[in-house]
């Protein structure tokens, strides 16, 4: 029994005897997310363990997969403006799209972590891989009804869950500290990046060809790339010996780890309802200037989803290159500096998001610029936030825990806010009596919820910083073997 006062955790381990010593619990091993007793130089030249360039290796193949996960997971919000035409659908049927999707990954997130943390992750990285692939090119050929789109775009959803969960946790196998914070940046910069490349690709497909389904045929054609090798030998490939993990530490005691979920919860919030209808409120901003005709048939030449898909890529770039540099400084001088960036970036983000959305009516340029200033301020957190859990969670739990943040911040998050934004512009527009600027008007109004959503998150953020000292310490000891036997 051990733990800070009036809480605790429990560590079980036979045989019945009662003891406190300093020592590395049987079976266990240094995955490198703690610190462990032997530095990463020695770790990679252990004979049998991975070498230093097949681990830079590995990082890479896994990016790539990472960029390819996340252009399929925005080629429909790219050329939503054509999809909504093609099937005649509401603003609600809209947001349901990306809706579903979420909800079938963040329920497959769980098992996906609990397989990860005990099997081969090669294995599950790659049935996770052919099955989002063969459902992509699934999706291009549905053309009766929508329906059929969004059981298609539920399996995808499953496809992805089992990379987005074993993926992180494979990086923090391979590097430490510093090192691994510099990997998990170069890891989460994919994201903006292929977020950015789903919507070019989607609209520069769409427009070149004539018709939205060859969007979904042309990323099929990339994914089918991912299959590289991959180091199989490994010891983070290799089936995990769970009968031999007796340290358990029970997440909910870890206070951090609370708080920066629910933080994280917040950023998917917001990034999920903007990811699927900025593209869609800019072109009914510049239909209500004048700057743009209506879009009364399929392909609509609409320039905003590649506007767009390019300020994500730079402001993602930037941030996350900013954020870890940041982090890696303000550490050096502040243990909280994790979870007090975060803050910033999500109390920053907020005002530039409202300015975003009331400047539309006005300006379109000035609309842009802020909101790459809030995609920027978004950014900051995305490799941070991920090395928060990996210190203040043991090693042997990291898939699970990841796997749950995942099902927490995307059921809480983005897995209803596209739907939701788009209930709330449907009830809206149904009071507008001019059809293009009510229609303009109830998006535009429906995003303000976000901004405070946004604000939230900052202060679960701050909540994160009084408590991550003492969790990431606990940890700490877990891993280095201070334990106690009951």
């Amino acid at each position: 029994y051990a733990g800070r006062e009036g809480s605790s955790f429990l560590i079980l381990s036979p045989p019945p005897q009662i003891y406190l010593q300093s020592q590395q619990p049987p079976g266990s091993q240094n995955y490198g997310a703690i610190a462990p007793t032997t530095n990463t130089a020695q770790f990679l030249q252990t004979p049998g363990n991975i070498s230093a360039k097949r681990s830079y290796l590995a990082v890479g193949v896994l990016c790539y997969i990472n960029l390819l996960n996340y252009m399929d997971w925005f080629i429909v919000p790219g050329v939503l403006v054509d999809i909504t035409k093609y099937f005649n659908i509401s603003d609600s049927s809209a947001g349901l799209l990306q809706t579903v999707f979420i909800f079938c990954f963040l329920l497959s997130a769980p098992f996906f972590g609990y397989l990860g943390d005990r099997y081969n992750r090669k294995v599950i990285l790659s049935a996770g891989i052919f099955l989002w692939s063969g459902v992509t090119l699934g999706s291009s050929f549905i053309t009766e009804s929508v329906r059929h789109l969004l059981i298609w775009n539920g399996f995808v959803g499953i496809g992805t869950a089992s990379y987005s969960t074993i993926a992180p946790t494979i990086i923090a196998d391979l590097f430490e500290k510093d090192q691994r914070t510099c990997m998990l940046s170069v890891f989460y910069i994919f994201i903006p990046v292929g977020s950015g490349l789903g919507y070019v690709l989607a609209s520069s497909v769409t427009q070149a060809a004539g018709h939205w389904h060859w969007a979904f045929r042309v990323s099929l054609s990339l994914s089918l790339t991912a299959g590289l090798p991959l180091p199989s030998h490994a010891p983070f490939f290799q089936t995990i010996d769970h009968t031999s993990t007796n340290t358990y530490f029970f997440w909910c005691d870890s206070r951090s780890f609370i708080w920066s979920s629910l933080g994280v919860t917040a950023m998917a919030f917001v990034t999920g309802a903007l990811g699927l209808w900025v593209p869609l409120f800019l072109d009914r901003a510049q239909v209500v200037h004048d700057l743009v005709p209506p879009c009364l048939q399929e392909p609509c030449k609409s320039p905003n989803s590649l506007i767009f898909g390019g300020i994500t890529i730079v402001t993602g770039i930037v941030g996350v290159i900013t954020g870890a540099g940041v982090a890696r400084r303000y550490k050096k001088i502040n243990a909280k500096a994790d979870p007090l960036i975060c803050a910033v970036g999500m109390l920053s983000s907020a005002p530039c998001l409202y300015l975003s959305i009331m400047l539309a009516a006005r300006s379109i340029l000035a609309t842009y610029i802020f909101i790459a200033l809030g995609e920027f301020f978004l950014a900051l957190n995305w490799a941070i936030v991920a090395d928060i859990l990996l210190y203040v969670v043991v090693p042997k739990r990291q898939s699970t825990a990841i796997a749950l943040q995942i099902f927490v911040s995307h059921l809480l998050g983005d897995a209803g806010s596209p739907y939701l934004t788009g209930v709330i512009s449907d009830a809206l527009q149904t009071r507008q009596t001019d059809s293009h600027l009510g229609a303009f008007r109830s998006l535009q109004y429906s995003f303000i919820l976000c901004v405070f959503i946004g604000v939230l998150g900052g202060g679960f953020f701050l909540l994160t910083a009084l408590h991550v000292e003492e969790d990431r310490t606990e940890a700490q000891q877990l891993c280095r073997g201070f334990y106690v036997r009951l």
